[in-house]
Formats: structure tokens, sequence, C-alpha cells
């Protein structure tokens, strides 16, 4: 039976600009890198070192090649914060492109893009 989400798989076009942009722009932490020595390489990403779920990059072209039939599209995440407004703040100030906040039944919301144009959610309920 699954108790819980381990590991969200981000398949990107260029690994080292996805890490700066949720390292730098985010706020996000690098918990791991892997390289197999074949070309083959990951990067662990999460928001904090207690986070129970992560993010895995993985090199969108590569991982093509190795399975022609996996869906390489970006899921679509709804991340939470305690603070929306700071967050929104330091995003704006970091020139990523967000949506403006918006007032749901089951809190405030925004959504925000990557540097590849894949966007996002972050809900403060």
């Amino acid at each position: 039976m699954i108790n819980k989400v381990g590991q969200i798989m981000l398949y990107v076009s260029n690994q080292d600009e996805a890490v700066n942009f949720w390292t730098e722009k985010v706020g996000f932490q690098v918990v791991a890198e892997e390289d197999n020595g074949e070309g083959m390489k990951w990067i662990e990403l999460s928001p904090t070192k207690e986070a129970e779920t992560s993010i895995i990059l993985h090199n969108k072209e590569l991982i093509s090649k190795m399975e022609p039939e996996l869906n390489l599209g970006t899921p679509s995440l709804l991340f939470f914060s305690d603070n929306l407004d700071e967050l929104y703040n330091r995003l704006q100030n970091k020139d990523v492109t967000v949506g403006d906040i918006v007032d749901m039944p089951n809190g405030r919301v925004f959504n925000f893009s990557d540097n590849e144009g894949n966007y996002f959610a972050v809900l403060q309920k």
C-alpha cells in the first residue's frame, strides 16, 4: 500500500540551469547528486532537509533516448507555503515569471514558471 509520495521526477533540457533556478530562485537545496559515469546524471532537490518529498532532475534528451515511450511532460505540481506573500515577492525580485495571487475557496494561490516555461502553483491555506 502506498503511504506517501517519495520523489517527483522532472525531465529538463538543461540540468545545470534547472538546479540554479530551484536553488537560487525558489530556495530549494541539493540533497544528492548522482552520476553513473555513462552520461546518466540526476540531481535531488528539496525545500528543506526534513521534507518527505523531493524533486529529481533528469536530462530529458537522454531519458527520451533510453525510454522513448515514457511521458516526459512536466507534472502539475502544487506546493504549499506558510508565507505566500514573502515567497511571491522573493520570486518577483529574482525575475521569476509569477501569476497574480488569487483567493480560492481553499486558500490563496499563485503560479510561477521555471526557466524552461513549465508552470507550478503555490497555495497558502
